[in-house]
């Protein structure tokens, strides 16, 4: 299976482990991040619109330092799997943020890429307390995730997604069991117990909710058993067929 997001860090962040995972069931698959840092819907329409060789393309959930446009990352593969998502700093309304561009990046994907399901990847919340979310307008975790999840609804609905990718689920379900491990700065992803989650939930809406998990034993930081097990509750949960 070969997976393109056309991202940021968040997609990051969902991919770091994804490969491991994979490898350890020992399905055959390729994951690829077009990164660019905050990077939203409105840059990513701009970039297309100038063929810009913006995007790092990050392979298999590391970096590579070459650098792409979207067109020739498209171009590069018969991909089975595009996902496109919002900058998490504007993921909450879709009316300002999103409905001007969202079409044309799809249909842009479905020129270069029509053999590909196209699926939009939610992003999540902030942590409560922090700059970032009072700086965006929000109260509480739990108010712009509720944003958060509708935007992508909308979003989905308007490009007839093939689906939804719900991290943002996840990562609020597991906030609300244990706050201190999910984030690792107030809005990325932990290195370890919330990159993992993010991982694991990809890989069963890939390969399905049934799959057997096995877990790696390989993490860019330490990952207790009851978070791994933490992760794999939540990820199963969640899991929406892709």
């Amino acid at each position: 299976m070969k997976i393109l997001s056309i991202g940021n860090s968040f997609s990051q962040d969902a991919q770091r482990y994804l490969h491991r995972i994979a490898e350890k069931h020992g399905r055959k698959i390729k994951n690829c991040n077009l990164y660019i840092g905050g990077c939203t819907l409105r840059k990513h329409y701009f970039n297309i619109i100038d063929d810009e060789k913006a995007y790092e393309f990050q392979f298999n959930g590391e970096e590579t330092g070459i650098y792409v446009s979207i067109r020739e990352a498209l171009k590069s593969d018969e991909w089975d799997i595009v996902t496109i998502q919002q900058g998490s700093h504007q993921s909450f309304d879709f009316e300002k943020y999103c409905k001007d561009y969202i079409d044309e990046i799809a249909d842009y994907v479905r020129l270069y890429a029509p053999q590909a399901k196209l699926v939009v990847h939610q992003t999540w919340a902030y942590k409560d307390n922090s700059e970032r979310l009072e700086k965006v307008g929000f109260k509480t975790t739990e108010d712009m995730f509720k944003a958060v999840q509708l935007c992508y609804r909308e979003c989905a609905k308007q490009i007839d997604a093939d689906g939804i990718i719900p991290s943002g689920a996840a990562m609020i379900s597991a906030y609300r069991e244990n706050s201190e491990i999910v984030h690792r700065d107030t809005f990325h992803a932990s290195l370890g117990f919330g990159r993992y989650m993010l991982g694991l939930l990809w890989f069963l809406c890939l390969f399905g909710k049934g799959t057997q998990i096995e877990h790696i034993d390989s993490f860019d930081v330490p990952v207790s058993n009851e978070e791994v097990q933490l992760a794999e509750r939540i990820a199963r949960n969640l899991t929406v067929e892709i």
